[in-house]
Formats: structure tokens, sequence, C-alpha cells
């Protein structure tokens, strides 16, 4: 069974950027990573990776703060709540910034080559991967034994 207050990203990967929380796209995802990360259990995932750093720079939330909440042990529902208060961020801009990030892909030659290396890694000619969101859903599902 999978103890979703400790996760072990070990043995499964954390929520795609696409679940969304409060309308957050990425947040669930974060928060079993920094959960993974608190039990020790974080596998190859990190906290506050550049794509996590998307998510603070749009909330204005401190990483380490954020950390220092999510130790307390709450829930999904009172992380957003949590997450509502420091933002300071309307429904319409978290829907809007949602929409894009789901999207957002690589800008520049560092970005595309990073979407390669992960493609070649398993041996995937998939073509359609053009957002990071798409590479993320790939990557976690070829990583825990799904076939390209």
């Amino acid at each position: 069974m999978v103890n979703l207050s400790a996760p072990d990203l070990t043995q499964h990967p954390p929520r795609s950027v696409r679940v969304r929380l409060g309308g957050y796209a990425h947040l669930a995802r974060l928060l079993d990573k920094a959960r993974a990360v608190l039990a020790g259990k974080a596998g190859e995932f990190n906290y506050n990776c550049p794509i996590d750093e998307r998510f603070f720079a749009f909330t204005g939330i401190n990483q380490k703060t954020m950390l220092a909440a999510i130790k307390t042990g709450k829930t999904d529902v009172q992380m957003l709540k949590w997450v509502n208060a420091k933002s300071k961020r309307t429904a319409p801009e978290v829907i809007a910034w949602s929409a894009w990030f789901e999207q957002a892909g690589p800008g520049g030659a560092e970005g595309h080559e990073w979407i390669a290396s992960v493609l070649n890694k398993h041996h995937s000619s998939r073509d359609d991967i053009r957002a990071f969101a798409d590479l993320l859903d790939l990557d976690d599902y070829l990583s825990f034994g799904g076939k390209a």
C-alpha cells in the first residue's frame, strides 16, 4: 500500500505535474517529492529542482520555508491553504499559470538537450514530447517499468 504522507519514490513516482491541487499544476508533485525527501525516500527525485523553482518563482514562496511547513505534517488541503495565504495569487492567475506550466517546454538548446537525453536514456523514439510535463510523465512511466 502506498503511504502518501511519506511516499517512497524509490517504489513509485510522484503525482504528475498535471494533477492540480487548488488549481495549481505541479503542487501535488512538489508535495510528494518534499515528503519523500523528509522521509529519506526520494530516490532520484529532487526537491527544489529547476521545475520546482518555477512554482516557487510564481508563488513567491521560499522553498526552505515551504519544506519547513510540509515537515509539520500538513495534509494536501492544509498545504494548499498555506500556499494560498503565502502566495497572494488570484484564482485567474493560478489557472493561467497552470495552463502555461503544463505546456511549457525547452526555450533553448539546454532544455532540448535534456529532453533528448531522457528520451535516449529510455531508448525511446517518441517525437511527440513537446513540454516538460510530457517528458516527466513519460520518464516516470518508463522509470517504473513501463515500455517505450
